[in-house]
């Protein structure tokens, strides 16, 4: 039992560390009153234009919705990925796995649509990958911008 307590402990005290790692990511986020049917649609369109691939799309309120909770608002999110991106990447730093796929997510609050990605890190210890993650980021930012321009 105290084997189990104490792994226990061990694991919360991991979950907790990493839930202060994800507080210091970035974000882009904008919001819109643009239709959110239409901001999914042009968030598609501008992945597919950046030359990215949709590996997976979780529409996160729609299941909620069809389980009961009728009101529930959209909750979507986009994964992407682009092979040649990802090999340029990852011969850089195999460690930079971890940010792999691209992800953006569009979800409703306070009468808004909301779109908001998190920024890859510019500021590690190697040049070259802080260089490409910097591309990566105005990409990013530029897919955002297309989904919710009227």
């Amino acid at each position: 039992m105290f084997k189990h307590l104490v792994l226990g402990c061990l694991l919360l005290l991991t979950a907790c560390s990493q839930l202060d790692k994800a507080d210091n990511l970035q974000y882009y986020q904008v919001e819109t009153s643009k239709p959110y049917a239409d901001v999914l649609a042009e968030l598609e369109i501008a992945i597919a234009e950046h030359n990215f691939r949709i590996t997976g799309h979780s529409r996160v309120g729609k299941v909620i919705r069809e389980r009961g909770a009728a009101d529930y608002p959209e909750y979507d999110t986009l994964q992407f990925c682009n092979l040649t991106h990802a090999k340029t990447v990852l011969d850089i730093s195999p460690h930079a796995i971890m940010y792999m796929p691209c992800n953006i997510v569009v979800y409703q609050f306070a009468g808004k649509n909301i779109v908001k990605t998190h920024m890859l890190p510019t500021d590690g210890d190697n040049a070259e990958l802080n260089r490409f993650f910097q591309q990566m980021n105005n990409e990013l930012k530029q897919i955002v911008d297309f989904a919710v321009e009227q």
